[in-house]
Protein backbone atom coordinates (compact mmCIF):
# COMPACT_ATOMS: atom_id res chain seq x y z
CA UNK A 1 0.00 0.00 0.00
CA UNK A 2 1.08 3.38 -0.48
CA UNK A 3 -0.12 5.28 2.95
CA UNK A 4 -0.01 9.25 3.28
CA UNK A 5 0.49 10.51 6.37
CA UNK A 6 -0.15 14.29 7.99
CA UNK A 7 3.61 14.72 9.79
CA UNK A 8 3.56 18.66 9.42
CA UNK A 9 3.97 18.96 12.97
CA UNK A 10 7.69 16.89 12.54
CA UNK A 11 9.52 19.99 13.57
CA UNK A 12 13.12 19.16 14.58
CA UNK A 13 13.82 20.79 18.60
CA UNK A 14 9.95 21.70 18.40
CA UNK A 15 8.09 18.94 19.33
CA UNK A 16 5.21 19.12 20.99
CA UNK A 17 2.33 16.43 22.41
CA UNK A 18 1.10 15.88 18.74
CA UNK A 19 4.44 16.28 16.96
CA UNK A 20 5.65 13.52 19.67
CA UNK A 21 3.00 10.93 19.19
CA UNK A 22 3.32 11.68 15.61
CA UNK A 23 7.50 10.84 15.79
CA UNK A 24 7.22 7.87 18.57
CA UNK A 25 4.38 6.10 16.96
CA UNK A 26 5.33 6.45 12.87
CA UNK A 27 8.67 5.45 13.71
CA UNK A 28 8.06 1.91 15.03
CA UNK A 29 4.80 1.71 12.59
CA UNK A 30 7.30 2.43 9.36
CA UNK A 31 10.27 -0.05 10.39
CA UNK A 32 7.77 -2.84 11.46
CA UNK A 33 6.23 -2.75 8.11
CA UNK A 34 8.69 -2.48 5.29
CA UNK A 35 6.45 -3.99 2.76
CA UNK A 36 4.75 -0.60 2.66
CA UNK A 37 5.53 2.64 1.34
CA UNK A 38 4.84 5.90 3.17
CA UNK A 39 4.71 9.07 1.93
CA UNK A 40 5.26 11.75 4.58
CA UNK A 41 3.98 15.14 3.55
CA UNK A 42 5.34 18.12 5.37
CA UNK A 43 4.52 21.85 4.94
CA UNK A 44 7.92 22.93 5.00
CA UNK A 45 11.76 21.66 4.27
CA UNK A 46 11.92 18.62 6.74
CA UNK A 47 15.16 16.99 8.85
CA UNK A 48 16.27 13.94 7.74
CA UNK A 49 16.04 12.70 10.71
CA UNK A 50 12.68 11.80 10.36
CA UNK A 51 13.01 9.81 7.37
CA UNK A 52 13.37 6.58 9.03
CA UNK A 53 13.52 3.99 6.90
CA UNK A 54 13.88 3.45 3.18
CA UNK A 55 10.40 2.69 2.67
CA UNK A 56 10.18 6.54 3.65
CA UNK A 57 9.23 8.98 0.69
CA UNK A 58 9.27 12.72 2.14
CA UNK A 59 7.03 15.26 -0.01
CA UNK A 60 7.10 18.68 0.76
CA UNK A 61 3.65 20.61 0.34
CA UNK A 62 3.95 24.20 0.98
CA UNK A 63 2.60 26.79 2.72
CA UNK A 64 3.51 26.28 6.31
CA UNK A 65 0.33 25.87 8.46
CA UNK A 66 0.25 27.71 11.36
CA UNK A 67 -2.01 29.91 10.88
CA UNK A 68 -6.44 28.88 10.03
CA UNK A 69 -6.06 30.48 7.09
CA UNK A 70 -3.12 28.16 5.98
CA UNK A 71 -5.24 25.27 7.22
CA UNK A 72 -8.10 25.42 5.24
CA UNK A 73 -5.88 26.30 1.89
CA UNK A 74 -3.60 22.94 2.95
CA UNK A 75 -6.30 20.98 4.16
CA UNK A 76 -9.09 21.96 1.95
CA UNK A 77 -7.33 22.43 -1.22
CA UNK A 78 -3.53 21.54 -1.69
CA UNK A 79 -3.75 18.15 0.17
CA UNK A 80 -7.01 16.20 -1.77
CA UNK A 81 -5.57 16.69 -4.76
CA UNK A 82 -1.52 15.59 -3.52
CA UNK A 83 -3.35 12.99 -2.08
CA UNK A 84 -4.67 12.05 -5.81
CA UNK A 85 -1.43 12.56 -7.07
CA UNK A 86 0.75 10.77 -5.21
CA UNK A 87 -2.06 7.76 -5.60
CA UNK A 88 -2.59 7.12 -1.88
CA UNK A 89 -4.24 4.33 -0.94
CA UNK A 90 -5.02 5.86 2.18
CA UNK A 91 -4.09 8.60 4.85
CA UNK A 92 -3.09 8.95 8.44
CA UNK A 93 -3.82 12.30 10.87
CA UNK A 94 -2.18 12.08 13.68
CA UNK A 95 -3.68 15.68 14.78
CA UNK A 96 -7.24 15.07 13.23
CA UNK A 97 -7.09 17.23 10.80
CA UNK A 98 -8.37 15.68 7.82
CA UNK A 99 -8.99 16.08 3.47
CA UNK A 100 -12.39 16.24 3.62
CA UNK A 101 -12.73 16.45 -0.29
CA UNK A 102 -11.02 13.17 -0.73
CA UNK A 103 -12.32 10.06 -0.63
CA UNK A 104 -9.21 8.17 0.47
CA UNK A 105 -9.81 6.35 3.72
CA UNK A 106 -8.49 8.15 6.63
CA UNK A 107 -7.72 7.49 10.09
CA UNK A 108 -7.65 10.28 12.29
CA UNK A 109 -6.38 10.54 16.06
CA UNK A 110 -8.46 13.17 17.44
CA UNK A 111 -6.34 13.42 21.22
CA UNK A 112 -8.91 15.50 22.66
CA UNK A 113 -11.40 18.45 22.75
CA UNK A 114 -10.07 21.18 24.72
CA UNK A 115 -11.29 23.82 22.15
CA UNK A 116 -14.95 22.92 23.24
CA UNK A 117 -14.49 23.31 26.73
CA UNK A 118 -14.16 26.57 28.94
CA UNK A 119 -11.61 27.95 30.05
CA UNK A 120 -9.25 26.74 26.98
CA UNK A 121 -10.47 29.68 24.58
CA UNK A 122 -8.32 29.09 21.18
CA UNK A 123 -5.94 32.40 20.10
CA UNK A 124 -8.33 34.84 18.82
CA UNK A 125 -7.25 33.96 14.91
CA UNK A 126 -8.54 30.22 15.36
CA UNK A 127 -11.70 31.17 17.66
CA UNK A 128 -14.20 31.27 14.05
CA UNK A 129 -12.10 28.11 12.60
CA UNK A 130 -11.82 25.57 15.68
CA UNK A 131 -15.93 25.86 16.36
CA UNK A 132 -16.92 26.13 11.99
CA UNK A 133 -14.37 23.01 10.56
CA UNK A 134 -13.54 20.62 13.94
CA UNK A 135 -16.84 19.41 14.36
CA UNK A 136 -16.45 17.87 9.92
CA UNK A 137 -12.94 15.93 10.79
CA UNK A 138 -14.25 12.99 13.08
CA UNK A 139 -17.14 12.20 11.03
CA UNK A 140 -15.22 12.33 7.87
CA UNK A 141 -12.72 9.95 8.99
CA UNK A 142 -13.37 6.20 8.63
CA UNK A 143 -12.06 5.13 12.08
CA UNK A 144 -10.26 7.12 15.32
CA UNK A 145 -8.27 6.56 17.75
CA UNK A 146 -8.07 8.36 20.94
CA UNK A 147 -5.95 8.42 23.77
CA UNK A 148 -8.07 7.89 26.63
CA UNK A 149 -11.79 6.14 27.25
CA UNK A 150 -12.48 10.04 28.27
CA UNK A 151 -11.88 11.18 25.32
CA UNK A 152 -13.66 8.55 23.41
CA UNK A 153 -16.70 9.33 25.26
CA UNK A 154 -15.99 13.20 24.78
CA UNK A 155 -16.38 12.06 20.97
CA UNK A 156 -18.98 10.62 21.15
CA UNK A 157 -21.39 13.25 23.23
CA UNK A 158 -20.07 15.79 21.02
CA UNK A 159 -19.90 14.86 17.86
CA UNK A 160 -22.42 11.72 17.42
CA UNK A 161 -19.50 9.41 16.21
CA UNK A 162 -20.55 5.52 16.60
CA UNK A 163 -17.84 4.27 19.73
CA UNK A 164 -17.63 1.38 17.72
CA UNK A 165 -15.54 3.35 15.01
CA UNK A 166 -13.45 4.60 17.63
CA UNK A 167 -10.32 3.04 19.38
CA UNK A 168 -8.81 3.99 22.88
CA UNK A 169 -5.00 3.40 21.98
CA UNK A 170 -2.81 5.28 25.24
CA UNK A 171 -0.43 7.44 24.96
CA UNK A 172 3.74 6.46 25.50
CA UNK A 173 6.19 8.39 27.25
CA UNK A 174 9.75 8.45 26.33
CA UNK A 175 12.85 6.16 27.14
CA UNK A 176 14.90 8.28 28.67
CA UNK A 177 12.34 9.15 31.47
CA UNK A 178 13.49 6.88 34.88
CA UNK A 179 14.07 7.67 38.21
CA UNK A 180 17.40 9.50 39.08
CA UNK A 181 19.73 8.82 41.48
CA UNK A 182 20.88 10.69 44.40
CA UNK A 183 23.88 13.10 42.32
CA UNK A 184 21.33 13.65 39.53
CA UNK A 185 18.76 14.86 41.87
CA UNK A 186 20.77 16.98 43.79
CA UNK A 187 22.53 18.24 40.86
CA UNK A 188 19.03 19.05 39.23
CA UNK A 189 18.43 20.93 42.60
CA UNK A 190 21.12 22.84 42.52
CA UNK A 191 20.73 24.36 38.94
CA UNK A 192 17.06 25.21 38.83
CA UNK A 193 16.33 26.31 42.82
CA UNK A 194 20.02 26.61 44.66
CA UNK A 195 19.64 23.37 45.96
CA UNK A 196 16.04 24.11 47.53
CA UNK A 197 13.63 21.12 47.43
CA UNK A 198 10.49 22.20 44.83
CA UNK A 199 7.38 21.08 43.38
CA UNK A 200 7.32 21.40 39.38
CA UNK A 201 4.20 22.33 37.04
CA UNK A 202 5.15 20.94 33.63
CA UNK A 203 3.11 21.95 30.55
CA UNK A 204 2.22 24.96 27.89
CA UNK A 205 0.96 28.10 29.47
CA UNK A 206 -2.37 28.42 29.01
CA UNK A 207 -5.54 28.72 30.82
CA UNK A 208 -6.46 25.19 30.63
CA UNK A 209 -3.55 24.05 32.79
CA UNK A 210 -5.20 25.90 35.97
CA UNK A 211 -1.73 27.48 36.80
CA UNK A 212 -3.73 31.01 38.50
CA UNK A 213 -4.76 28.54 41.00
CA UNK A 214 -1.75 26.30 41.74
CA UNK A 215 0.42 29.45 42.49
CA UNK A 216 -2.17 30.65 44.83
CA UNK A 217 -2.33 27.62 46.52
CA UNK A 218 1.53 27.55 46.44
CA UNK A 219 1.30 31.15 48.00
CA UNK A 220 -1.04 29.92 50.62
CA UNK A 221 0.89 26.84 51.43
CA UNK A 222 3.92 29.01 52.30
CA UNK A 223 2.05 31.59 53.97
CA UNK A 224 0.44 29.51 56.24
CA UNK A 225 4.09 27.11 57.22
CA UNK A 226 7.10 28.82 56.08
CA UNK A 227 9.63 27.30 53.97
CA UNK A 228 12.34 26.59 51.66
CA UNK A 229 10.09 25.01 49.08
CA UNK A 230 9.88 26.53 45.46
CA UNK A 231 7.68 25.89 42.56
CA UNK A 232 9.73 24.83 38.90
CA UNK A 233 7.30 25.91 36.52
CA UNK A 234 8.13 24.35 33.10
CA UNK A 235 6.58 25.38 29.78
CA UNK A 236 5.93 28.12 26.86
CA UNK A 237 3.11 30.55 27.06
CA UNK A 238 0.53 29.52 24.58
CA UNK A 239 -0.90 33.16 24.68
CA UNK A 240 -1.91 35.76 27.06
CA UNK A 241 -3.55 34.72 30.61
CA UNK A 242 -4.93 37.40 32.61
CA UNK A 243 -5.64 35.04 35.18
CA UNK A 244 -2.03 33.84 35.58
CA UNK A 245 -0.68 37.65 35.18
CA UNK A 246 -3.00 38.67 37.93
CA UNK A 247 -2.30 35.66 40.67
CA UNK A 248 1.44 36.38 39.82
CA UNK A 249 1.24 39.86 40.73
CA UNK A 250 -1.05 39.12 43.89
CA UNK A 251 1.56 36.30 45.20
CA UNK A 252 3.74 37.24 48.40
CA UNK A 253 6.25 34.67 47.34
CA UNK A 254 6.85 35.58 44.19
CA UNK A 255 10.39 34.95 44.37
CA UNK A 256 9.67 31.08 44.92
CA UNK A 257 8.58 30.88 41.76
CA UNK A 258 10.92 29.89 38.92
CA UNK A 259 9.78 29.58 34.95
CA UNK A 260 12.42 27.70 32.79
CA UNK A 261 10.80 28.01 29.69
CA UNK A 262 9.98 25.19 27.17
CA UNK A 263 12.75 22.16 28.21
CA UNK A 264 14.41 19.85 25.75
CA UNK A 265 13.73 16.46 27.11
CA UNK A 266 16.67 15.31 28.92
CA UNK A 267 16.76 18.55 30.62
CA UNK A 268 13.12 17.92 31.66
CA UNK A 269 13.46 14.56 33.03
CA UNK A 270 16.01 15.47 35.25
CA UNK A 271 13.52 19.27 35.87
CA UNK A 272 11.38 16.67 37.04
CA UNK A 273 13.04 13.68 38.39
CA UNK A 274 14.07 15.87 41.05
CA UNK A 275 10.97 17.17 41.83
CA UNK A 276 9.90 16.57 45.24
CA UNK A 277 5.74 16.18 43.40
CA UNK A 278 4.84 16.97 40.30
CA UNK A 279 1.67 19.60 40.39
CA UNK A 280 -0.78 18.67 37.28
CA UNK A 281 -4.10 20.12 38.43
CA UNK A 282 -5.62 20.98 35.19
CA UNK A 283 -8.94 21.50 33.95
CA UNK A 284 -9.03 19.51 31.26
CA UNK A 285 -6.75 16.58 29.84
CA UNK A 286 -7.18 14.49 27.17
CA UNK A 287 -4.38 12.37 28.39
CA UNK A 288 -1.86 14.15 29.97
CA UNK A 289 1.79 12.87 29.34
CA UNK A 290 3.73 14.86 31.73
CA UNK A 291 1.48 12.63 34.60
CA UNK A 292 2.72 9.46 32.63
CA UNK A 293 6.49 10.83 32.72
CA UNK A 294 6.23 12.36 36.83
CA UNK A 295 5.31 8.14 37.39
CA UNK A 296 8.00 7.19 35.21
CA UNK A 297 10.47 8.59 36.87
CA UNK A 298 8.82 7.58 40.50
CA UNK A 299 7.79 10.73 41.31
CA UNK A 300 4.57 11.27 43.39
CA UNK A 301 1.98 13.39 41.37
CA UNK A 302 -1.10 15.63 43.07
CA UNK A 303 -3.71 15.66 39.86
CA UNK A 304 -7.14 17.03 39.23
CA UNK A 305 -10.00 14.93 40.09
CA UNK A 306 -11.36 15.86 36.56
CA UNK A 307 -11.41 14.14 32.63
CA UNK A 308 -8.95 11.91 31.75
CA UNK A 309 -6.18 12.24 34.40
CA UNK A 310 -7.74 9.43 37.30
CA UNK A 311 -8.00 7.07 34.01
CA UNK A 312 -4.29 7.75 33.25
CA UNK A 313 -3.04 7.79 37.21
CA UNK A 314 -5.03 5.42 38.55
CA UNK A 315 -3.95 4.93 42.40
CA UNK A 316 -0.73 6.93 41.43
CA UNK A 317 -1.64 10.35 42.62
CA UNK A 318 -3.42 12.37 45.21
CA UNK A 319 -6.13 13.92 43.96
CA UNK A 320 -7.90 17.48 44.75
CA UNK A 321 -10.58 19.56 43.32
CA UNK A 322 -9.28 21.57 40.59
CA UNK A 323 -11.59 24.33 40.95
CA UNK A 324 -11.09 24.83 44.86
CA UNK A 325 -7.69 26.44 45.81
CA UNK A 326 -7.90 25.32 49.16
CA UNK A 327 -8.15 21.87 47.80
CA UNK A 328 -5.22 21.91 46.22
CA UNK A 329 -3.36 23.54 49.01
CA UNK A 330 -4.37 21.00 51.32
CA UNK A 331 -2.92 18.23 48.86
CA UNK A 332 0.14 20.34 48.69
CA UNK A 333 0.48 20.11 52.38
CA UNK A 334 -0.36 16.32 52.50
CA UNK A 335 2.04 15.59 50.15
CA UNK A 336 4.86 17.60 51.43
CA UNK A 337 4.11 16.06 55.31
CA UNK A 338 3.83 12.86 54.69
CA UNK A 339 7.46 10.65 53.60
CA UNK A 340 5.25 7.38 53.19
CA UNK A 341 2.76 8.94 51.00
CA UNK A 342 5.42 10.10 48.68
CA UNK A 343 6.81 6.47 48.18
CA UNK A 344 3.83 5.06 47.95
CA UNK A 345 2.81 7.02 45.32
CA UNK A 346 6.22 6.94 43.42
CA UNK A 347 6.36 2.99 43.70
CA UNK A 348 2.63 3.23 42.36
CA UNK A 349 3.79 5.17 39.18
CA UNK A 350 6.61 3.53 38.79
CA UNK A 351 4.37 0.10 38.35
CA UNK A 352 1.34 2.02 36.57
CA UNK A 353 4.12 3.53 34.11
CA UNK A 354 5.15 0.27 32.32
CA UNK A 355 1.26 -0.40 30.66
CA UNK A 356 2.44 3.32 28.73
CA UNK A 357 4.77 2.49 26.35
CA UNK A 358 5.68 3.67 22.22
CA UNK A 359 5.76 0.51 21.21
CA UNK A 360 1.88 -0.56 22.53
CA UNK A 361 0.32 2.97 21.23
CA UNK A 362 2.26 2.54 17.64
CA UNK A 363 0.60 -1.53 17.75
CA UNK A 364 -2.44 0.20 18.28
CA UNK A 365 -2.25 2.99 15.81
CA UNK A 366 -1.50 -0.14 13.50
CA UNK A 367 -4.49 -2.28 14.29
CA UNK A 368 -6.82 0.39 14.13
CA UNK A 369 -5.33 1.04 10.70
CA UNK A 370 -5.98 -2.61 9.88
CA UNK A 371 -9.59 -2.61 10.92
CA UNK A 372 -10.08 0.35 9.04
CA UNK A 373 -8.54 -1.11 5.66
CA UNK A 374 -10.74 -4.31 6.16
CA UNK A 375 -13.60 -2.32 6.18
CA UNK A 376 -12.70 -0.83 2.76
CA UNK A 377 -11.78 -4.04 1.20
CA UNK A 378 -15.62 -5.62 1.44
Amino acid sequence: MRIAVNTRLLLPGKLEGIGWFTHETMRRVVEAHPEHTFLFLFDRPYDPQFVYAPNVEPVVMGPPTRHPLLYRLWFNMRLPRKLKALQADAFISPDVFVARRSVVPTLAAGHDLTHMHPPTAPPRAARHYFPTYYPHFPPHARRIVTVSAFSRADLVRTYGVPADRIDVVHNGVGEVFRPLDDGEKAAARARWTGGHPYFVCVGSLNPRKNLARTLRAFDTLLTAQPSELRLLVVGEPMWRDGHLDAALASMRHRHRVVFTGRLQQRELHHALGAAMALLFVSYFEGFGIPLVEAMRCGVPAVAANATSLPEVAGDAALYCDPYDVADITRAMAEIRDDALLRRRLGEAGVARSAIYTWERTAEGLWAAFMRMMATVRK
